[in-house]
């Protein structure tokens, strides 16, 4: 059954900061992971049609989940769009992911859905 996920914030720092905090995988492994995991970047492509993989594992089991996707579309500083799915069969399906970024007075307001 689809659904959608929509997450809203206002971040203290310009929108071309937070569109390559998406794009570089040292970046990533720092503010990606949920709190109590570490995120390993296997690699990142970030262009069109560019490719991801990485993973999340877990401090206390030590279980991780693996995850990739595709980049469907990039503009710098405004628009990220790209497919996600985990390697685990038991989490089928492909999220589609868009990130919007839009410069205001403090900073950037980050839309995902």
């Amino acid at each position: 059954m689809p659904s959608t996920v929509r997450l809203h914030r206002v971040l203290a720092t310009s929108p071309e900061k937070v569109y390559r905090a998406f794009l570089e995988a040292d970046a990533l492994a720092k503010w990606l992971p949920p709190n109590g995991f570490t995120c390993t970047v296997y690699h990142l492509e970030p262009k069109v049609g560019g490719t991801f993989k990485m993973s999340f594992r877990n401090f206390t089991t030590d279980k991780s989940h693996a995850f990739g996707g595709e980049y469907v579309e990039l503009v710098p500083g405004e628009r990220l769009r790209y497919t996600d799915k985990f390697d685990d069969p038991n989490l089928p399906g492909e999220m589609q992911v868009t990130v919007i970024l839009k410069k205001v007075s403090v900073g950037t307001e980050l839309d995902i859905t």
